[in-house]
């Protein structure tokens, strides 16, 4: 791939990391998203090593790390706080977004447990949705979150 292409596709991958919160607080709760390139390495002892560096210049079939953090500097505690991503043409997920993550396949009209979403086919059939249908994810945070205080949300893709 050429260099100018792959410097592309980086910043679409970086510019589907921009993060939104929702909700009447939202200018108090500021989002920020890191975008890591994720390898393994073997130590001298066999042990595997997971290695996070900023992802500066990745290439398809590379593992990304999105790490999203948040954090209040209101002075209240905010609540129903809502962190929405869109998800890049240019990258398929392949972490375990499952756990207080929703998704949607339809450009974040909908969004619900990827099992129970589903796509049409070219032939205008159903059919179970798969994570390389994706196209935004969303979590909705269950606890408020205190004046300064900060959480972190990520997900894992790889570049195609």
């Amino acid at each position: 791939m050429g260099n100018r292409r792959m410097k592309m596709k980086i910043m679409a991958a970086a510019m589907a990391a921009t993060m939104a919160a929702s909700g009447a607080w939202a200018q108090a709760v500021a989002v920020t998203t890191r975008i890591f390139s994720e390898t393994f390495v073997t130590g001298k002892d066999g042990a595997i090593e997971r290695v996070l560096k900023p992802a500066a210049a990745i290439t398809p079939g590379d593992r990304i790390v999105y790490v999203v953090t948040y954090r209040n500097g209101g002075r209240q505690p905010a609540a129903d706080v809502v962190i929405s991503n869109p998800i890049s043409k240019h990258v398929e997920l392949i972490g375990d977004e499952t756990a207080g993550v929703q998704m949607s396949v339809d450009g974040g009209k909908t969004f619900g447990a990827l099992q129970t979403l589903t796509v049409r086919g070219a032939n205008g059939a159903s059919r179970p949705a798969r994570r390389t249908d994706v196209t935004n994810l969303r979590w909705i945070l269950t606890q408020p979150v205190a004046a300064g205080a900060e959480g972190q949300v990520t997900f894992k893709a790889r570049l195609k």
